[in-house]
């Protein structure tokens, strides 16, 4: 069975709000900082330790 990325994130991500319930701000800090952080300097380091 192949799932789309964006359709696990999504499921993913609701569970967790829904199980964990952190406070919005939170969770709008977590997006915004990993989206600032995806087109920065530190994008490249980032990904070589992801991988």
């Amino acid at each position: 069975m192949d799932v789309p990325l964006w359709f696990a994130l999504i499921v993913v991500s609701w569970l967790g709000v829904k199980l964990i319930r952190p406070p919005l701000w939170l969770v709008l800090v977590l997006l915004l900082g990993g989206y600032l952080l995806a087109d920065s300097l530190l994008a490249p380091v980032i990904d070589t330790a992801v991988k």
